[in-house]
């Protein structure tokens, strides 16, 4: 079956208004029986970051991936962007689309790990399996939203075709990748984020660590950490330490993007965790 999309509305816990989110499904034909994934992007990309990962896993196994609030082609402009209502999204996404509660395995990159280690902490009932992709607990992160303002604000915006967008990206796979985030609009192509949107998002991260949302995960883990990433090994050795049986795996020479840049590697990564976590059902 081919992968559909489809947009979910999901609602808040406050007036704002409902928040609209766009969702890649390969559908319940997918091939095997095994959990069904469900992927979360970083900080100011898209879904489509996923589909090469995602071409490995749809032979075997149901994969769902959704623009986070605030990117991509979902609500650009949410009232609520805390980490509360990103969690939410995943579990009214998860109820939508009927994926089966208890079996669901969460694939998390950077802040979209964030999201899933917070979803699998606050509904155990939920999750079979967590893997998280260059994302931690550490924190907190003073300069983070400075950080990200910056770097959003040395973005050459409008870029004026694809190739150049990737090549500002760093080229390869993962430039690639960040230029099909990028939309068409007057004088060229253009980001499907907005500044303050995604500075507020990563408010949160500024004050606080997640430890605790980390010491309340009860199902299997799988942490990936690309050699030249984000994630040190000190944060991932401490993560394994407080939770035992925690499995980490390292690609030498890939970047924080290591999703794209080595997308085999993780597909060998997470088939082999999934093997162990569901034998009945391996890839």
């Amino acid at each position: 079956m081919a992968t559909g999309t489809r947009m979910i509305e999901v609602l808040g816990e406050r007036d704002d208004p409902p928040v609209h989110l766009h969702c890649t499904d390969s559908g319940t034909d997918s091939g095997g029986d095994g959990p069904p994934l469900l992927l979360l992007h970083g900080l100011a990309g898209h879904s489509g970051e996923w589909d090469a990962l995602a071409a490995r896993f749809t032979p075997t196994r149901r994969v769902v991936a959704f623009d986070a609030r605030g990117s991509g082609a979902s609500t650009r402009r949410p009232g609520d962007v805390s980490r509360a209502a990103h969690v939410r999204d995943v579990v009214q996404v998860a109820q939508a689309l009927r994926l089966p509660a208890g079996r669901l395995v969460l694939v998390g990159q950077s802040m979209g790990g964030i999201t899933a280690l917070l979803t699998a902490a606050a509904h155990p009932e939920l999750v079979r399996a967590l893997v998280l992709v260059e994302a931690g607990p550490d924190g907190p992160s003073p300069s983070l939203p400075e950080t990200i303002g910056a770097w959003l604000d040395s973005w050459p915006v409008p870029f004026p075709d694809a190739e150049a967008a990737a090549a500002f990206f760093g080229g390869g796979a993962a430039g690639r990748a960040w230029a099909a985030g990028l939309a068409p609009g007057p004088g060229g192509l253009h980001p499907r984020v907005d500044r303050d949107v995604m500075v507020a998002t990563v408010q949160e991260n500024a004050h606080r660590d997640f430890w605790d949302a980390w010491d309340e995960v009860r199902c299997p883990v799988l942490v990936v950490r690309a050699g030249k990433g984000m994630l040190k090994e000190q944060e991932a050795d401490r993560m394994a330490e407080r939770r035992p049986g925690t499995r980490i795996a390292v690609v030498p020479d890939a970047g924080h993007d290591v999703h794209l840049d080595d997308p085999g590697a993780v597909f060998g990564e997470v088939a082999a965790f999934l093997a162990e976590v569901d034998p009945a059902a391996a890839v």
